[in-house]
């Protein structure tokens, strides 16, 4: 579910709401996890005094929320977690849970998860390959057994430094060039059924 772009657009209105445009170019931080409170630094200071922080954060999270409740999976996703039934699924993000679980109930999935990590629960934020890890240990297998499917330069570097392969299919806001050091980039899930992945 493409959580990178309703964020974005959610920061867009925000800023949009003072007379302003986001600079998308710097907007994407290179690492996982939460920097919400630098993004409205920012926005303070490009509006100046008379920025209310308190109501900023209300209305752009209710703008988020309303992109959010009809999010559904990336083409080619649902095929994919359709076709897994013989495979023991795992989430690894650097989100906390109380953002990835929402989304995995709303997507009518949840129940095919068996384990979920969150970046809540471990000491640093991909790159960093703490949360897979997590996830490795919680499944009770090793890296060589797993697969992992990303969409971020620091989502793919935390599943190799991991020791997974892995496979990226880049967001709207990601540069497919800077995926290198996966194992396999694709454009869309569609490009390819999971037996074929799986099978390469």
């Amino acid at each position: 579910m493409d959580t990178e772009s309703t964020q974005l657009e959610s920061w867009q209105y925000e800023w949009r709401q003072h007379g302003l445009e986001l600079d998308v170019a710097t907007f994407f931080a290179d690492h996982g996890g939460d920097v919400s409170e630098l993004r409205y630094a920012t926005l303070a200071s490009a509006v100046g005094a008379g920025y209310d922080r308190v109501s900023s954060h209300a209305r752009r999270v209710a703008y988020r929320d309303s992109l959010n409740a009809v999010l559904q999976f990336r083409p080619g996703i649902q095929a994919w977690l359709d076709a897994a039934s013989g495979f023991r699924l795992a989430v690894a993000s650097s989100s906390p849970a109380s953002w990835v679980l929402p989304l995995l109930e709303q997507s009518g999935y949840r129940s095919r998860f068996e384990v979920v990590a969150c970046g809540d629960e471990v000491s640093a934020h991909k790159p960093d390959p703490a949360v897979y890890y997590l996830a490795l240990e919680r499944l009770g297998i090793v890296a060589s057994e797993a697969m992992a499917f990303e969409d971020t330069p620091h989502g793919v570097a935390a599943a190799k430094a991991a020791g997974l392969r892995c496979v990226a299919i880049p967001n709207p806001h990601t540069d497919a060039s800077l995926l290198g050091a996966a194992d396999r980039v694709l454009g869309s899930a569609e490009e390819m059924t999971l037996a074929e992945v799986i099978s390469q």
